[in-house]
């Protein structure tokens, strides 16, 4: 079965927009509501955001159906054990609906995020997968860990997850390196690759190579517009004010669209493979935001219905 979730921004242009801490609890009401399966809140340290596991914690507290994710977390940013127990305790008080989508940040930007952090740059990726592989030996009640980059004699003791093991852990990236390290260390699989050939490429050397199961997801940005001079237009605005660069730049890089909602819905289709979409919508004006969400809605229901 397919999954549709929305990604709700926390960062702070909507804020600066207007929109209000406990308003984005109401959105995730609302995408509830419409019908949606998961809501997901991005984490960085640059664009001055509402700390994301507290606001998993506001939306475990009023919604009852929805996957909660992250998308995607750097766990780098954190003690990764106090991390730990905040993880497990949004997925205590979500009765198990946590998934959590991590990255290692993305070179070029989430640099000098790691130095507010006091964390190295170097050998992100490794520190990556001994963090998960911590949670993971926390979560199962292990008394210490050994990793490449992170070893602790001993490790304290916090209660039972909902789910044996703790919540799934899901890789954010493309690089080569990520799809064999999906396939060995993590539960799921979320790029947000432009060229659904590169997805269908990389979900084939991730199922070759895989030694567990993996969720096949994918991160893309939709603005559901009749008007695709509007709707291009409104997209260049979103990336200049989200990214400081031209969409022409950013798309090359992630996936976007802009179209009718049976335009969007036939751009999502060819990425083949995909079980679970996480759709941003492509504005931090709490207005379009608004009026987004249903024409989002729209598109998902096109989708179930094949």
């Amino acid at each position: 079965m397919t999954n549709f979730g929305l990604v709700i921004p926390t960062y702070q242009p909507i804020l600066d927009a207007g929109r209000t801490a406990p308003e984005l609890v109401g959105t995730a009401v609302a995408a509830e509501e419409l019908g949606l399966d998961s809501i997901w809140v991005g984490d960085t340290l640059a664009r001055a955001p509402l700390d994301a596991l507290a606001v998993l914690s506001a939306f475990a507290a009023r919604t009852s159906r929805v996957t909660l994710g992250t998308s995607a977390l750097l766990p780098a940013l954190r003690n990764p054990i106090l991390t730990a127990n905040q993880l497990l305790s949004v997925d205590l008080l979500s009765e198990g609906r946590l998934t959590v989508a991590v990255g290692a940040g993305f070179a070029g930007r989430s640099e000098p995020e790691f130095a507010f952090a006091g964390v190295p740059w170097e050998r992100r990726r490794a520190r990556l997968d001994d963090i998960v592989a911590l949670w993971r030996a926390i979560w199962s009640g292990a008394s210490s860990f050994r990793g490449s980059v992170l070893h602790h004699d001993s490790l304290p003791v916090f209660p039972a997850p909902a789910r044996a093991g703790g919540p799934p852990v899901w890789l954010a990236a493309y690089t080569p390196g990520a799809l064999e390290r999906v396939g060995r260390l993590y539960d799921g699989w979320l790029p947000y690759p432009p060229d659904p050939a590169d997805y269908g490429a990389g979900l084939a050397r991730i199922r070759a190579l895989s030694t567990r199961p993996v969720t096949p997801a994918l991160f893309a940005t939709v603005l559901v517009e009749d008007d695709a001079d509007r709707g291009q237009s409104l997209l260049e605005e979103y990336c200049q004010r989200n990214y400081g660069m031209p969409a022409a730049f950013v798309q090359g890089i992630q996936m976007q669209v802009s179209g009718s909602a049976a335009e969007v819905a036939s751009r999502l289709r060819e990425y083949a493979g995909a079980e679970h979409f996480l759709l941003r919508i492509a504005s931090a004006d709490p207005k379009v935001f608004d009026e987004q969400l249903p024409r989002v809605a729209e598109v998902v229901n096109l989708l179930r219905a094949g």
